[in-house]
């Protein structure tokens, strides 16, 4: 795939975040304010995915290994 057809893949990409979005109607401003709110609210999530996602999955996974009987011994129980 050449660099102009994925240019072009692209901007066919945008045309139809547009139509499905309604965006073509607005003002350039009223744009503006749209895709920097879109942004953000991207941003947002993608930060609190790199932040959350990790811990919530060592969680679960630990959940589970106790859950499936894989459980690691407490201190109290090795000093016995």
């Amino acid at each position: 795939m050449d660099i102009k057809s994925t240019k072009y893949y692209l901007y066919w990409l945008f045309c139809q975040f547009e139509l499905i979005t309604c965006s073509y109607l607005m003002e350039p401003w009223e744009k503006l304010l749209f895709y920097t709110f879109n942004l953000a609210m991207l941003a947002t999530l993608l930060y609190t995915a790199y932040i959350f996602v990790p811990g919530h999955l060592c969680s679960a996974a630990q959940f589970f290994w106790h859950f499936f009987g894989n459980q690691h011994e407490n201190a109290v129980s090795i000093v016995k």
